[in-house]
């Protein structure tokens, strides 16, 4: 006889995470904020050009299907009946940019990701078009003209893709970031579908003025975007439709984030002044300022944190955003070989607990905060007969906290107040080495919650907390207290400058490497990089005198 199925204590929340790498579901209880249980898919992503980087929209949603599915069998082995999931919550990747047919719910193109370099020649055409004296691109978004944006991806779309121009003049497109994509699937899709995005996740589009809270004519006919193929915005915290398929049919989905804004909520870092940075694919320190926009003098994003209601007001949030964290390991396993897998990295850096002298610049896809230079490009430097593969280890991981680093000097030179600690999050947390050179290179302690799915838990409060769902509690009073791992420097303050002042010296180096010329216009000639052209010409001119010298014909 069948074991009954138990409630676990209190109302469930799920939680859809659709990141870069892979998508995961995952099944809190709204009491305790415990996890219960999830499941994971690895993605793969797709590199056409160089410089370009897309995935495949239908795997993404693939995907979470079979995220939910196994975790509710997940659910079932452990005798929890999964109708006592009560809401659920969608966060993403953000910025990564889909176009798809709403008669027939396919995608006319793939989804272009955020890091994708594609457009910097269309961000530089528009950048003559906006007045010296009158930014206004960036005084209604808070954001810099950049090719990191959705605004630029959707332009170079309906630029270069015929499907899409075609469904745009029939009247078929749709436009979303992978929230809009997922939700829209998940609530039915070319049945009613809902097509709507959260005001995170539209602050990031370069078409959404985060003043006024809605799409911005002005804007969009500066980036030449047809506003009726835009979503409908909503907070971050209502109903905004149901499951329309699968064993969770008929559950609301009720609460949308962008992944970073989840991962603030997820801190708790619900009071002015506070901040977590979050360790993934790339790197994002978030610092909420409350009710008012700070803008930065010292290249960082101004952007909305998060509106956990339709009546609640708008909060809104400092950013830095480091553009390559844990894709520089990825690529250490995949493009070099120097690792098995990703965790092996910190075996590789203890076994040396040094660069030796070595930096690795990671600016595979140009500088973001706080440069903001598309000409950059990775390099290693410091390189001796002596330098192994745990050395260049080490740097990669150095190279993650250095960037932070130049990120927080920058928060605090617009804050006017310096941090005593740090909250952090994310997979690469788990690296014990990573976390102490953090704290060693910040000369402040990190502070990390044993749960580090903080991503995900704040997408669950922001869905179980919603009007009509109502099975989460905000109130200060009722947060589940979280626990907290610290790691205090160990360096003294000296030598923690004087590498940093090293690393600066490299990243200075990295710049200037790929001159206008965009993978977009076709291929580089070979000297579009002048470094590289006076290397081949000075090598030439050597080789010549060489053999000239030497007599020989």
């Amino acid at each position: 006889m069948a074991a009954p199925k138990k409630a676990a204590e209190g109302p469930l929340v799920g939680a859809v995470v659709q990141g870069t790498d892979c998508s995961r579901f995952l099944v809190f209880n709204s009491k305790t904020a415990e996890l219960l249980t999830h499941y994971q898919v690895e993605l793969t992503q797709e590199f056409p050009k160089e410089g370009w980087v897309e995935q495949d929209p239908k795997e993404i949603l693939q995907s979470v299907y079979e995220c939910i599915e196994k975790t509710c069998e997940k659910l079932d082995k452990l005798n929890i009946d999964i109708a006592n999931i009560k809401a659920i919550g969608v966060s993403n990747q953000r910025e990564t940019t889909i176009v798809w047919d709403k008669l027939t719910g396919e995608p006319l193109y793939n989804a272009v990701v955020w890091l994708d370099l594609r457009t910097q020649a269309t961000v530089e055409n528009l950048s003559k078009k906006i007045p010296g004296n009158n930014n206004f691109v960036k005084s209604k978004t808070g954001l810099p003209l950049s090719t990191y944006f959705s605004a630029v991806k959707l332009r170079w779309i309906l630029d270069n893709v015929r499907k899409v121009q075609k469904a745009v003049e029939d009247g078929r497109a749709l436009f979303g970031t992978m929230d809009s994509w997922l939700i829209w699937s998940l609530t039915g899709g070319v049945n009613g579908g809902v097509h709507c995005t959260d005001v995170t996740n539209a602050s990031r589009t370069m078409l959404f003025n985060i003043h006024s809270l809605e799409w911005d004519k002005e804007l969009c006919e500066f980036f030449e975007i047809p506003m009726e193929i835009l979503p409908k915005v909503w907070s971050s915290s209502e109903i905004y439709g149901q499951m329309k398929t699968g064993s969770l049919e008929g559950v609301p989905i009720s609460g949308c984030l962008g992944d970073q804004s989840a991962a603030l909520i997820g801190q708790m870092c619900f009071q002015e002044g506070q901040a977590k940075n979050t360790y993934g694919t790339g790197c994002f320190l978030l610092c909420n300022t409350g009710r008012h926009c700070v803008f930065s003098e010292h290249g960082l994003l101004t952007t909305v944190a998060y509106k956990l209601g339709r009546d609640k007001p708008v909060i809104y949030a400092l950013e830095g955003s480091v553009a390559i964290a844990g894709a520089a390991v990825h690529w250490l396993k995949d493009n070099l070989g120097i690792l098995e897998t990703s965790e092996e990295i910190e075996i590789l850096a203890k076994e040396v607990g040094t660069s030796y002298g070595c930096y690795f610049i990671p600016a595979f896809s140009g500088l973001y905060a706080p440069y903001w230079e598309p000409s950059a490009r990775g390099i290693i430097c410091g390189l001796t007969q002596f330098t192994n593969k745990c050395h260049i280890a080490f740097a990669a991981l150095e190279a993650i906290c250095f960037q932070t680093r130049e990120i927080l000097d920058a928060m605090i030179r617009d804050c006017g107040i310096p941090f005593n600690h740090l909250q952090v999050d994310g997979k690469m947390t788990n690296n014990k080495i990573l976390m102490q050179l953090q704290a060693d290179i910040l000369h402040i302690p990190i502070v990390k919650p044993c749960i580090i799915e903080t991503t995900a838990l704040g997408v669950a409060m922001a869905a179980g907390a919603a009007e009509g769902v109502g099975v989460w509690s905000l109130e200060p009073e009722n947060l589940s207290a979280i626990v907290m791992e610290r790691f205090e420097p160990q360096i003294k303050a000296t030598e923690s400058e004087i590498r940093y002042a090293t690393w600066k010296r490299a990243v200075m180096r990295s710049m200037g490497w790929v001159t206008t010329q965009s993978p977009e216009s076709g291929g580089p000639s070979i000297f579009s990089s002048l470094p590289l052209g006076i290397f081949i010409v000075s090598s030439m001119i050597m080789l010549i005198g060489a053999r000239y010298i030497s007599g020989i014909p």
